[in-house]
């Protein structure tokens, strides 16, 4: 009785804080909710000078270097997952798996150097040039070379986000019994048809909910994105050599600056609908892993 009382004390602090923290942030947010309302999500222009505040291009940016991170990440690193568990000589497995565990330990400051200092400069001089001459006729590949931009914190993000979803799938992918990767063997399946029939079906909920964790910290990444994205607002273009900026470099640009009143407010409501984005985004991704399980009858 006293350990139950105990461990429901400690779900109603961690209930609690994040109601605390939803609290400050609409209370702060209501300057600017009821002076703006919608149009602050709409306005394009984040102008302290003239008191007028928008997060449109953040919104955008958020969006599409979260997408952009979620497309090439996911194949690669349950690919990497797959190879360490199934095709991976013995010898090289632990080695390739400690050092991928160890991408996720490095600062996302590191990472905002790396792209600041190499990466962009080697897109402004010779990847973007390339996408342009070879994938030029579509819009993502169009406009000037910048170097920083949505496309290089996209690939930060993938770089950034891919050990996660490899040491997941990979713990994920081990839990697969034994006996159904056997049974498949034994009616003369190849390797991909075991992973494709038995090891996917098994483990799609527990990749899945990596995914949703990597989506998460991709959405909410300050740091590396504010240092390689360009923080300049610019018309909304489906071009990824377009400058621009998400919600948490707004938020980590603005607020040291930020004085009381509209300003202060107006960073704070990017701070809440970072909050909203990433509740919606896991309530929705609960959803799905139920449905998943219920539909499959598997849980992992």
């Amino acid at each position: 009785m006293l350990f139950r009382g105990f461990t429901l004390l400690l779900v109603l602090i961690v209930v609690a804080v994040i109601l605390g923290v939803a609290w400050i942030l609409v209370s702060n947010s209501m300057p600017t909710i009821q002076h703006f309302g919608l149009s602050f999500l709409s306005n394009q222009a984040f102008d302290p000078v003239h008191n007028i505040f928008g997060v449109a291009p953040a919104i955008f940016g958020t969006l599409v270097t979260s997408a952009f991170a979620l497309i090439f990440a996911v194949p690669i690193g349950v690919g990497t997952a797959i190879f360490l568990v199934d095709f991976c000589p013995r010898p090289l497995q632990m080695p390739l798996s400690f050092i991928v565990e160890l991408l996720a330990a490095v600062p996302s400051v590191i990472y905002g150097l790396f792209g600041f200092l190499v990466l962009a400069p080697w897109l402004q001089t010779s990847g973007q040039p390339w996408l342009q001459r070879y994938l030029g006729f579509l819009p993502f590949f169009q406009g000037q070379f910048h170097g920083l931009g949505l496309l290089a914190a996209g690939m930060i993000l993938v770089i950034m986000v891919l050990p996660l979803i490899t040491s997941v799938s990979r713990e994920v992918i081990l839990t697969t019994p034994t006996a159904q990767r056997e049974a498949l063997l034994a009616l003369g399946s190849t390797r991909w048809e075991v992973i494709r029939y038995a090891v996917l079906p098994y483990s799609r909920i527990g990749i899945t909910g990596g995914v949703i964790l990597a989506l998460g910290r991709a959405l909410g990444e300050t740091m590396a994105v504010t240092m390689v994205i360009g923080n300049q607002a610019s018309a909304i273009s489906p071009s990824l050599f377009s400058t621009g900026y998400t919600l948490s470099s707004v938020i980590a640009n603005q607020f040291g600056e930020a004085t009381p009143g509209l300003f202060f407010s107006a960073v704070i409501e990017a701070g809440l609908l970072v909050f909203i984005i990433t509740l919606i985004t896991n309530v929705i991704a609960r959803i799905l892993i139920y449905r998943m399980g219920r539909v499959g009858g598997l849980a992992v």
